[in-house]
């Protein structure tokens, strides 16, 4: 009976690891032991901060719109709250990206929701 090696199947899986773990320093990058743990953390890491970067953006969003609503005479809260009720269908990305580039607009903005909590 023939002996079956199983080579065409163990290579190429080692080569795909191998090609994840490109750009790692060390022993990391070419022994398959060391390897292969540092790709499934590496791995792991990038899913996890995948969804931190959505967290940490919309804090920075709201970090900006709080700051320019306080420089046009009114808190986030308010601001969000007014938006609201004026139906407004500005998000907080396009409300920062406003507040940064454009603030006579984001001021025109902030006045339709003074408007609205005033009603």
């Amino acid at each position: 009976m023939t002996r079956i090696t199983n080579a065409v199947s163990s290579h190429r899986r080692k080569k795909r690891i191998l090609k994840r773990a490109k750009g790692f320093i060390g022993d990391r990058k070419n022994h398959m032991r060391l390897t292969q743990g540092a790709v499934l953390r590496a791995l792991a890491f990038n899913y996890i901060h995948r969804k931190q970067k959505k967290r940490e953006f919309r804090k920075l969003w709201i970090m900006r719109i709080n700051a320019a609503a306080k420089m046009n005479g009114l808190s986030y809260s308010k601001l969000i709250s007014g938006l609201k009720k004026a139906n407004c269908e500005l998000d907080r990305k396009m409300l920062a990206d406003l507040a940064l580039n454009n603030p006579g607009q984001f001021a025109a903005v902030a006045t339709c929701a003074k408007e609205a909590l005033a009603v």
